[in-house]
């Protein structure tokens, strides 16, 4: 007998832990995928199943837990609140799916989809008045439920009736898919989407008699259809993640895992292990044993540790595959690209170890682009190098009075350190100048003097890399529009031929950029703004209707979502990817100043003029894409209605 009670009650725990955990993942996938996503309708959709399965399981849990009958029955009508809204919020997803695939809706999918929202929502409402569904029942049969009726009966033949409908649709979707990829994370889809609407149909069955006399058996399969819920709603989160991203298969999975890892795995195991500590601790009388939040933050930082150490091999054997070396090459530039702020720091600590080589009381390092100046890092007394004003006059006056360049000379009163690098053979450019205030009672023996020769090639090889990963930036910056579009077509190929075939290369008019760039001089006003041609867009015409027929803020609102489509993805962050949208965002829609932003983003005023150019023909180039889609939306819409049933 004790034998029988201590295994009912570990199966018990274990359930209630599973449909804690079942929740949980339910919650963290809703988060994971509308928070990269959320305007995609199939991401929305997705995101309606998420909130009606974690509204399921977290009824339940708490059902479970309490100890008061109205509390109770209060959790299980939240319960049925979610089974109830889940055949329509299928049958939506379903219908946005098939919309994707080149087969939108003529009206009668749409008009069935909103007459299951309105019937599924009544019966909703009336759960708590114990019509759809009756009250708490006297006896848990083995766990406490709603007393079922002959609308409960009804409800149950429904659900079946839509889910049939759904699987239609889904299959019909499936047929539609252009590639065998596309039709595996179909079938991944398919098979991610049934097993919620499969396993939630346990719950109809509660109060069972065979159960109340078998509760082993309850608890065993419950136990079962949890788990089988919780990996099936990451297999449908993974093929969800190919729509409407322009992701690769390998940045979706190491996401998700990251994700996954992080959020609803160490979330689980912690509730579950506290769970344990705390039913040992009623079984020797004391529910809040001291050793219970010894156990959930230890297991928190354990799990951590353990993903922060394991996480990147694992990543590394399972989603890279035979591009390993490539991507780890790629990973790594992050790690050794050497921003503008690394340069200076650097520079101004080779400018100090200079000095004390010479000795000096102050001195400089003038970094050049091309001919100017681009900043200079001075160490000791400031007020010496103000005086002696290093600009684009001052190198270009050195310059001529040197015919052949040493490695170190004076110069009227200063130790100069050219600092030169040659490119190509016999063709040397000068990258930067030093520049050291002479003291006349030192010399420059010979020790001191090679070991500022090193300290001044290690400055030259710094600037040198740091203008060569410039030239990197740049460059990848200038790929990002057809980056973008070849992802857009590698993400169209695998599901919607019709699509696939409507995507063209980005062009623009060769004025369009300038027109952009007088529009967002004048964001906030102005004759550039109200005058632009921009303005005769269809795309601003379709703005002005929200906009009170106000062509000017229809034209600022279509700069700034041409704007929201160039950031990138997650929390802002003033790093090289997010470049191109901090300037923008500050200059133009902050009303920053050059000085300011340049300084806030820790570059060169040169060199932000350089990404603003980039930064603002990405910005025509989305406008364009925008003006193209307007136009063509009719045209499109008339060719799929008529391949529609």
């Amino acid at each position: 007998m004790l034998l029988l009670i201590n295994l009912s009650l570990i199966l018990e725990t274990l359930n209630q832990i599973m449909y804690a955990g079942v929740a949980i993942t339910a919650i963290a996938l809703f988060m994971y995928a509308t928070g990269f996503n959320y305007r995609d309708r199939i991401v929305q959709t997705f995101g309606l199943i998420m909130a009606c399965v974690a509204l399921i399981y977290t009824g339940e849990t708490m059902a479970n837990v309490s100890n008061r009958p109205e509390y109770i029955q209060l959790w299980l009508q939240l319960r049925w609140v979610g089974l109830m809204m889940l055949p329509a919020v299928y049958l939506h997803f379903s219908d946005a799916l098939l919309t994707l695939m080149g087969r939108p809706s003529r009206g009668r999918r749409n008009k069935a989809v909103w007459l299951v929202y309105l019937l599924t929502g009544i019966a909703a409402i009336l759960i708590f008045f114990e019509i759809t569904v009756g009250g708490l029942a006297k006896d848990p049969a083995p766990v406490y439920y709603l007393e079922r009726n002959q609308v409960t009966f009804y409800f149950g033949v429904f659900y079946i009736l839509v889910m049939v409908m759904v699987s239609y649709n889904m299959a019909r979707a499936l047929f539609q898919t252009v590639t065998k990829t596309g039709v595996r994370r179909m079938v991944y889809l398919m098979a991610g989407a049934a097993a919620p609407a499969l396993m939630s149909i346990i719950f109809l069955y509660y109060g069972n008699q065979w159960f109340a006399i078998h509760p082993h058996y309850f608890w065993f399969f419950s136990i079962i259809a949890s788990g089988i819920t919780m990996v099936f709603l990451v297999v449908l989160t993974y093929a969800v993640s190919f729509f409407g991203l322009m992701w690769t298969d390998r940045q979706i999975k190491s996401r998700l895992f990251r994700w996954l890892m992080r959020g609803p795995f160490v979330a689980a195991l912690v509730l579950g292990l506290t769970t344990v500590a705390r039913r040992y601790g009623e079984l020797q009388g004391d529910p809040y044993i001291y050793y219970v939040p010894i156990v959930m933050v230890g297991t928190i930082l354990l799990l951590e540790y353990a993903i922060s150490l394991f996480s990147p091999h694992i990543e590394k054997s399972f989603f890279w595959g035979d591009d390993r070396e490539e991507l780890e090459v790629i990973q790594s530039l992050q790690d050794r690209m050497l921003t503008n702020r690394d340069l200076r720091q650097f520079l101004e600590t080779t400018a100090a170890l200079i000095s004390e080589r010479l000795p000096v009381s102050s001195g400089f390092i003038a970094v050049l682009d091309g001919e100017k100046v681009d900043q200079v890092v001075t160490t000791g007394d400031k007020k010496n190098i103000e005086a002696l004003n290093v600009d684009q006059d001052f190198i270009s006056q050195v310059q001529q009075t040197q015919e052949h360049w040493e490695s170190l000379f004076e110069w009227q009163g200063l130790y100069l350190l050219p600092l030169e690098y040659e490119f190509e053979e016999d063709q040397k450019r000068l990258l930067g100048l030093g520049g050291f205030v002479k003291n006349d009672i030192w010399e420059v023996d010979d020790e001191n003097r090679e070991a500022i020769l090193q300290l001044t090639e290690r400055a030259t090889l710094a600037i040198k890399d740091h203008i060569l990963q410039k030239q990197v930036i740049v460059s990848l910056s200038a790929l990002q529009t057809e980056v973008d579009y070849l992802q857009d077509l590698r993400a169209a190929a695998d599901f919607n031929k019709k699509r696939l075939g409507a995507i063209q290369p980005p062009e623009i008019p060769e004025e369009m950029a300038d027109w952009v760039k007088d529009a967002l001089t004048h964001y906030w006003g102005g004759p550039k703004l109200t005058n632009n041609p921009l303005i005769n867009f269809k795309i601003v015409e379709t703005a002005s209707e929200n906009q009170d027929g106000n062509r000017t803020n229809a034209l600022r609102s279509v700069l700034t979502e041409a704007i929201e489509k160039m950031k990138p993805s997650g929390e802002r962050k003033f790093t090289s990817e997010w470049l191109l949208y901090n300037i923008l965002e500050l200059k133009f829609l902050q009303g920053k100043k050059v000085r300011e932003v340049a300084r806030k983003l820790a570059v060169s005023e040169a060199d932000l003029y350089r990404k603003q150019k980039i930064a603002i023909e990405n910005v025509a180039i989305k406008i364009a894409e925008m003006e193209k889609e307007a136009n063509g939306e009719s045209s499109l819409s008339d060719e799929e209605n008529q391949l529609e049933e």
